[in-house]
This record gives structure tokens, sequence and C-alpha cells, in this order.
């Protein structure tokens, strides 16, 4: 099901970063990835750099383009390959380069790094984990996790209404 965009929960999160002095969030948490471009992704190879100003940047593997263009509240999506054979390492190296890319005209960066937890991707069901080289990538990057369980811990009537449903899917079953 595609949700219209939830203004009022982005905005939230544009103050928060007002008052942290962010200028880009970079998130590669399958259920931040949620919350800020309503995108769940096939294998946790997902990340979005989410701007103060401006329209947020979707990473996601090729595969993933249909539900991207189906789900996704960005029109800015970019494409990693899954596999590629000019490029031996492992598909994650090559979100952390689309994201390095999309976050470098930002100056002061968020990331997710005092994350305790994290949702699992759909297609393997186990966390998905950050490499040192994620963190090594944005040296200066501030802790963005305690902005973002702040921003997520007031609902807007569009979350609560996903929280209903959800509720009256587990009922049913």
């Amino acid at each position: 099901m595609a949700w219209p965009r939830d203004d009022a929960k982005l905005d939230r999160v544009r103050a928060l970063m007002a008052e942290h002095d962010l200028d880009a969030l970079v998130v590669r948490a399958p259920d931040n990835v949620l919350y800020l471009t309503n995108f769940w992704g096939m294998k946790g190879y997902d990340a979005c750099v989410f701007p103060r100003e401006g329209e947020p940047v979707l990473i996601t593997i090729e595969a993933s383009e249909e539900d991207a263009a189906r789900m996704s509240w960005t029109p800015d999506v970019r494409f990693i390959k899954g596999y590629d054979p000019a490029d031996a390492r492992p598909p994650l190296a090559r979100t952390l380069d689309a994201a390095v890319d999309a976050a470098r005209d930002y100056g002061r960066v968020g990331l997710e790094l005092s994350l305790g937890t994290q949702a699992s991707d759909r297609m393997v069901g186990e966390p998905t984990t950050f490499t040192k080289a994620w963190f090594d990538a944005f040296p200066d990057a501030a802790d963005a996790a305690p902005l973002l369980a702040r921003a997520r811990g007031i609902k807007t009537p569009q979350e609560i209404g996903r929280i209903r449903l959800a509720n009256d899917i587990a009922a049913a079953r």
C-alpha cells in the first residue's frame, strides 16, 4: 500500500535537525529508511540522505526499482548493482559510495552512531550491520539516533492510522 507523503512527520524531523544544527541525516537502518522515505528495502542494502532543506535521496539496489517507484516518497532514487561484475566488493560498499556522493554538499551530517537495535531486511530476516567503513566515511558525523528516536516517539495521524491497520491485520490472523 502506498501512503501519501507525511509532511507533518518530515517537517518534525527537519525541525529537530535545525535544533541540532544538522544539514543532513544519512541513515541505513531499514526502519529509519522506511520512516524517512516510505520505502522498505528488499535486502538491507538501502540508505537515505535526508537533508534539512530539499528532497531526500533514496539509495537501493536495481532489483528494487519497481518497489521504489511505487512506494517511495522521494523522486530522487539512486540505484546500485546488487552484483557488479566490474566491482567485486559487497553491495553495501556501493551503497556507501552512493551515500557519500549524495551527502557531499552538506556540512554537518548525522549518522545512526548509537543505534542499539534495528529492523531486519525482508529477504533474509537478519539485521544488516554497519561496517567500520560506514562510520569512517563520515568522520565528523553527529549521532542522529537520539534525534530519530525523539521524532519517532511522536505520531502523526497517518502514523496512527498505520499502527491501527497493522493491529487490525494482526488481530484478523
